[in-house]
């Protein structure tokens, strides 16, 4: 079938393992980063495409459509496009792995620390994590909630949004697409739909 991406073979998801991928930020010639989503960790599919949430079945991209952040529904592959759309999207932790759950505490604790550079040398107007466990365990705030943070990093506002993997069964497509669309709202300047 043409324009339907080929997946990596078993061999090439497992050179996959602990590689990292770049992230994808806005240029000079590009609006201001409004809005940086900040996923787990790269999976092994994302690590041997080199595009961020690439595994089938994960929902970043139809929920980010969905909630209007986007204009239409973009592919992995296309994740470039969101930098003219003053969005990004980084990763707590760096290396790939096939579930998340691999990752040691110690790895997120750094990743916070890693996106809070970040943050302060791109200040977007928002930090969105997906996942609240590793928003947790990075920032040390065991009882955050999803949604909007007390917690600033300088200027910009910190929000935890669920966890857009197929495995997270305890969030819908469209309980997730209206938790991203509340940011969305709070977010000026975004030019999805």
């Amino acid at each position: 079938m043409t324009g339907v991406p080929r997946l990596p073979d078993r061999d090439a998801l497992e050179r996959a393992r602990d590689a990292t991928i770049d992230d994808v930020l806005p240029g000079p010639e590009d609006p201001p980063l409004r809005v940086l989503f900040c996923g787990i960790n790269p999976g092994l599919v994302s690590a041997a495409t080199g595009h961020h949430f690439a595994r089938p079945g994960n929902r970043f991209w139809p929920v980010l459509h969905e909630s209007g952040f986007t204009p239409r529904l973009l592919r992995p592959a296309e994740q470039g496009e969101l930098a003219r759309l003053g969005l990004g999207i980084t990763n707590m932790a760096p290396r790939a792995t096939a579930r998340a759950d691999e990752l040691t505490d110690a790895e997120l604790v750094a990743g916070g620390q890693r996106l809070r550079t970040l943050v302060t040398e791109r200040e977007p107007r928002w930090l969105a994590v997906v996942g609240i466990g590793a928003y947790r365990t990075a920032f040390g705030r065991r009882d955050a909630a999803v949604g909007e943070q007390e917690e600033r990093l300088g200027t910009t506002g910190v929000w935890v949004l669920p966890n857009p993997s197929g495995l997270n069964a305890h969030w819908s497509r469209p309980a997730m697409a209206a938790e991203f669309a509340r940011l969305r709202v709070r977010a000026p300047g975004i030019h999805g739909r």
